[in-house]
């Protein structure tokens, strides 16, 4: 079932213009791009299945290259149902049904939070719409079922409301009251974490990096619209050209014995000698 999903996703996604690129054996699963929109998305047949370790990657990558982390997944252990966001381990979560209608500008407004299903009210809309179509606020508050008071306070400040609540002023007013759940506007900003030589000397330099295990790359590191993947191998990963050249990246490999061909690479002690950053993007740029 993984597999049908990621072609269907991948052929959406061409369809729609975003160059693509899937990895394997990596936190994520595709890396699509669109002008500067970016997506890292992580396909799986349950979304339970997925691992912090994964996910705490995902987040860490995609804020480095101002993308999107998503997972596309068809149950959380049950089926996840159409037009409803959820989230595991802080990722938007949504069926492959809800991918498609927010690639296509339809972004659905109710999510699964630890409240349950809900959806967030817009109260400067929910009172324009009550007013234009006649109703009072005693009037209002039979059909939803609260107080007046509580209309009041839906209509004083953006509130978040249970899924029943939700679906009734649906019914008399329409999603625009109501606020969309834009998955692709989740961002976080780049966070160094580093414990090996090369990936703190990236930092004493001026880059955030960030070490990762569970990538085609070792380190990546920003300074920045400066974005260096670095490999510390003497094998270099078939993935990486494709990869760098879709994030308008560089590609480095530190190697230990044998340098690699036809690529920027240097012995870690020659990473170890720069002193400014620019050098190190200098020598980039030029290989």
């Amino acid at each position: 079932m993984k597999d049908d999903l990621l072609d269907k996703a991948s052929i959406f996604l061409l369809k729609k213009g975003f160059t693509i690129k899937n990895l394997t054996r990596t936190c994520f699963d595709v890396l699509a791009r669109k002008g500067t929109q970016i997506l890292l998305i992580k396909i799986l047949e349950d979304a339970n299945s997925v691992s912090r370790q994964y996910t705490e990657e995902m987040i860490a990558v995609a804020s480095y290259i101002n993308a999107s982390p998503l997972i596309i997944a068809e149950k959380a252990g049950n089926r996840l149902d159409d037009n409803i966001v959820y989230s595991r381990f802080d990722i938007y979560t949504l069926n492959f049904s809800t991918f498609l209608s927010c690639i296509n500008n339809k972004f659905p407004f109710i999510r699964r939070s630890k409240a349950g299903l809900t959806a967030s009210v817009v109260g400067k809309k929910l009172k324009e719409k009550r007013e234009e179509l006649g109703y009072s606020l005693n009037a209002l508050s039979k059909k939803i079922g609260v107080t007046s008071r509580m209309i009041m306070k839906y209509e004083n400040e953006n509130s978040e409301v249970t899924i029943n609540r939700a679906m009734k002023i649906y019914d008399l007013f329409g999603y625009q009251v109501f606020n969309s759940v834009d998955v692709f506007s989740q961002r976080s900003n780049p966070e160094s974490k580093f414990e090996t030589e090369v990936s703190k000397k990236y930092v004493e330099l001026g880059f955030d990096a960030t070490e990762t295990k569970k990538t085609p790359f070792d380190i990546i590191a920003r300074k920045d619209d400066d974005i260096i993947l670095t490999e510390v191998s003497d094998k270099v990963n078939p993935q990486m050209e494709s990869l760098s050249r879709l994030l308008d990246a560089d590609n480095l490999v530190i190697f230990r014995k044998k340098k690699p061909k036809n690529i920027p690479s240097m012995t870690k002690k020659d990473f170890m000698d720069f002193d400014k950053a620019n050098e190190l993007v200098r020598f980039l740029k030029e290989f």
